[in-house]
């Protein structure tokens, strides 16, 4: 029988209230109010994986840190980031981790890369990809450097980004595996062999950068890409693909990668727009106001919404939705306007 195994710790700081977020259940006996579950702030998340990083200096370790360092929403947070490092080093009596200390164990972490993380991933990333990282990151999170930022592959009018939870891509008519294939190998920075059927039938396999999962404005759902041969973009329709096989060949992002999950981002139709009318009713006075895109943040403490015109996460003074003062004052990266 099924079995559900609670792992319980009493000898550990919490130092952020907990956030609610819904469960993902992709299965018809869902309920209609959903499922949700009381979960880390990501900031508190992050915080403890870097702590355990620099404590036990363990391979999953290195591997969740760099993860969430490329795909999380952190980019900005970096001294909030830092406080719940540095409060959760001293309660546990370490110091404050750094690329330095790690480097003892670089040889140790080379070694146990293959035996603890083979059975846990689909496939297993390159150590060096991820020790590579890390002074980038320390950088970051030292707040001595600004990490490189690159734009997303452009919208076109009436295109919508598909980020949704892990498993949760349906397509009507077929099974579709290999998508969670190329979000794996996206997050992870890996090259993909895509298995494809162009207009003519021809079918092909060709090693590619994944980048973004869209929905155009006819309703085709298109993988947008790199090719390694000729580094030139490359859209794919989804129901023209047969396969994918994530390589051990890396690649330095060019652009974003969306395939990680959050929210839907929505470029209106512009074709009928009238000479000098906003893109759309509901855009921000900002948005209008700069022509340039307005980063939403979430407070994870009262769930208000702040908007920017630059992507900064630190928070004014507010309160929540009873008139109190909110203590929150680092959002949580929500979407981007148009």
């Amino acid at each position: 029988m099924p079995r559900i195994k609670l792992d319980l710790t009493a000898d550990e700081i919490l130092l952020l209230p907990p956030v609610t977020r819904p469960v993902g259940h992709a299965y018809s006996d869902a309920p209609a109010e959903g499922i949700t579950a009381r979960c880390y702030a990501f900031e508190e998340l992050f915080g403890e994986k870097i702590r355990a990083l620099g404590g036990r200096s363990r391979p999953r370790d290195l591997y969740d840190v760099i993860n969430l360092f490329r795909n999380g929403d952190f980019r900005a947070a970096a001294a909030a980031v830092r406080d719940v490092v540095r409060q959760k080093c001293t309660f546990k009596r370490i110091s404050f981790p750094s690329f330095e200390a790690l480097a003892t164990f670089r040889a140790e972490l080379i070694a146990e890369w293959e035996n603890m993380l083979r059975r846990q991933l689909p496939s297993l990333p390159p150590v060096e990809s991820f020790w590579e990282a890390l002074p980038e990151f320390f950088g970051w999170l030292a707040s001595t450097s600004i990490p490189t930022m690159v734009a997303p592959y452009p919208l076109a009018a009436g295109d919508e980004v598909l980020r949704m939870p892990a498993g949760a891509f349906r397509a009507p008519g077929r099974s579709t595996p290999f998508i969670e294939v190329i979000r794996f190998a996206a997050a992870n920075q890996l090259c993909v062999d895509l298995d494809y059927i162009d207009e003519q039938g021809r079918r092909d396999t060709r090693t590619i950068e994944p980048y973004s999962l869209r929905r155009t404005q006819e309703g085709d759902i298109v993988l947008h890409a790199i090719r390694s041969q000729n580094q030139q973009h490359r859209s794919y329709r989804v129901d023209r693909i047969r396969g994918a096989r994530i390589t051990q060949q890396t690649f330095i992002p060019r652009y974003a990668v969306e395939l990680t999950p959050t929210g839907p981002l929505t470029v209106p139709p512009t074709a009928s727009r009238p000479s000098g009318a906003p893109l759309s009713g509901q855009q921000t006075r900002t948005s209008r106001a700069s022509g340039g895109p307005v980063y939403v943040f979430c407070c994870p403490v009262c769930n208000k919404r702040f908007e920017r015109k630059s992507y900064d996460a630190t928070l004014r003074a507010h309160k929540d939705r009873s008139g109190c003062d909110c203590y929150g004052r680092y959002g949580r990266y929500e979407e981007t306007k148009y």
